[in-house]
C-alpha cells in the first residue's frame, strides 16, 4: 500500500473519530423565581349574613298596611307593616290634651308660688301632675310605636309569610331581614393549627352551587374554644359581597392561607427524587464559556400544581434543567434550547434550535 494510501486512511480516521464525538444534549431552563406562598388547609364552612334578624310581631293586632315586597331591599328606618292602632291613636289625642292642660296649670301655679298667693306644696303637686302626664304621653306613643315594625339596618327581606288583616300573635314570624353586603363564612380548622391562626390571615373560598368562581376574604376572629368531640376550633372570616351572589347558608369549599411568606419556587419537573433525596440539575458558565450541568441537592417545601418551593439549596435566578435530564450528565456540557417562563407551549420550546454551548469541534475540510 502506497504512502499516500496509507495518508488518505489516517485522515479519515481522524475525521471519523472527530464526528462520531457524541453531541451536548439539548436541554430546556427555567429560572428559579421568587413568590408568594402559604400553606393551604382545606374546609367546608357555611355562609351567614353580616347582621341577620327574624322580624316577629311585639303585640296582638291586625295587619292594616304591609309597605314590603318578597325580596325587596329596605333601609334601615324603613316601615314595613303597620298593626291596627285608632284607639292608640285617640288616646294620643287625649295624652296630648292633658299635657297640655297640665303645662298650663303648672305655670299658672308657678307665677302664684312667686308672689306667695300660693303654696309650695301646691306647685309641688301641679309639678307632679305634669310629669305624670308627661309618661303618660310616652307610654302611648311606645304603644303606637310597637305597632310600627321597621327595619333595623339597610338588607333584604325575605319571603312575606303573612296577609293583610292576618290577626298576629308575638313571635309571630313576618319575614327575615339580611344584611348581605359583607357574608360571613364559618368553618371548622383542626386545632393542630391553632398557634397560626389569627384575625387577617387570607383565605379563598368556592360554592359549588356558583360553579368555580373564587371569593377572597379574611379571617376575622377565631373561637375561644376548642370542641372537644371533634378537636377543631371555629373560625370565622369575612367576604364582600358586592354583586350579591352568596346567600346566607349556603356551603362553601375553604381554602385558609397559612403562615403567608416569600418563597423560591421552580417548576415540579425539574426535581430529581432518589428515596427521601432530592436533587436539581443547575447550569452553569464556565471559565472556557461552556453551559455545564451540575448536580445540587436541595430541601423542599410546599407544593402546588407545577411547582415547588425549594427551603434549601437554591437561590432566585439559578437556572435549573426542566426538560432534558434524563440525557444530561453532572459535570458534562449541555445546549441550551431554551428558557422556559411560562410564556410559550413546552411544544415550541422543544422545536426551538439549540443555543451555542462553546464546545463545538472545528472539522476538517
Amino acid at each position: 500500500m502506497s504512502r499516500a494510501t496509507l495518508g488518505l486512511i489516517g485522515v479519515l480516521l481522524v475525521v471519523g473519530s472527530v464526528s462520531a464525538q457524541p453531541q451536548a444534549p439539548g436541554v430546556i431552563l427555567s429560572e428559579a423565581r421568587v413568590a408568594t406562598v402559604a400553606d393551604r388547609v382545606e374546609a367546608l364552612g357555611t355562609l351567614r349574613a353580616n347582621e341577620s334578624v327574624t322580624i316577629t310581631a311585639t303585640v296582638t293586632e291586625t295587619l292594616s298596611a304591609i309597605h314590603f315586597n318578597d325580596g325587596q331591599r329596605v333601609e334601615a328606618g324603613d316601615i314595613l307593616v303597620e298593626m291596627t292602632s285608632r284607639e292608640q291613636h285617640a288616646r294620643l289625642e287625649e295624652a296630648k290634651a292633658r299635657l297640655a292642660e297640665a303645662e298650663q296649670q303648672f305655670e299658672r301655679v308657678k307665677s302664684l308660688e312667686a308672689t306667695g298667693s300660693a303654696s309650695a306644696s301646691l306647685l309641688d303637686e301641679r309639678r307632679r301632675d305634669l310629669r305624670a302626664t308627661r309618661a303618660a304621653l310616652a307610654a302611648i306613643e311606645s304603644q303606637l310605636a310597637d305597632r310600627l315594625i321597621k327595619a333595623p339596618f339597610d338588607g333584604v327581606v325575605g319571603l312575606r309569610n303573612i296577609s293583610l288583616g292576618a290577626l298576629v300573635e308575638p313571635g309571630d314570624v313576618i319575614t327575615t331581614l339580611d344584611d348581605d353586603r359583607v357574608m360571613k363564612l364559618d368553618f371548622p380548622v383542626p386545632s393542630l393549627f391553632l398557634p397560626s391562626l389569627a384575625p387577617g390571615l387570607s383565605i379563598e373560598a368556592q360554592a359549588p352551587a356558583l360553579g368555580d368562581q373564587a371569593f377572597e376574604g379574611e379571617v376575622a376572629s377565631v373561637s375561644s374554644r376548642v370542641d372537644p368531640v371533634t378537636r377543631s376550633v371555629q373560625v370565622r372570616a369575612l367576604i364582600e359581597n358586592p354583586e350579591r351572589q352568596l346567600r346566607p347558608g349556603l356551603l362553601m369549599r375553604v381554602e385558609l392561607l397559612r403562615d403567608p411568606r416569600e418563597a423560591v419556587m421552580v417548576p415540579e419537573a425539574a426535581i430529581l427524587q432518589r428515596g427521601k433525596d432530592h436533587t436539581v440539575l443547575v447550569v452553569e458558565e464556565d471559565a472556557e464559556g461552556q453551559m455545564l450541568a451540575q448536580r445540587r441537592p436541595v430541601q423542599v417545601g410546599l407544593r402546588r400544581p407545577g411547582e415547588v418551593e425549594i427551603v434549601a439549596g437554591l437561590s432566585p435566578g439559578e437556572r435549573v434543567i426542566t426538560h432534558g435530564a434524563d440525557k444530561a450528565r453532572p459535570g458534562q456540557p449541555v445546549q441550551v434550547r431554551a428558557v422556559d417562563d411560562g410564556s410559550r407551549p413546552l411544544s415550541e420550546l422543544i422545536a426551538q434550535p439549540a443555543e451555542s454551548t462553546g464546545d463545538e469541534t472545528e472539522r476538517t475540510p
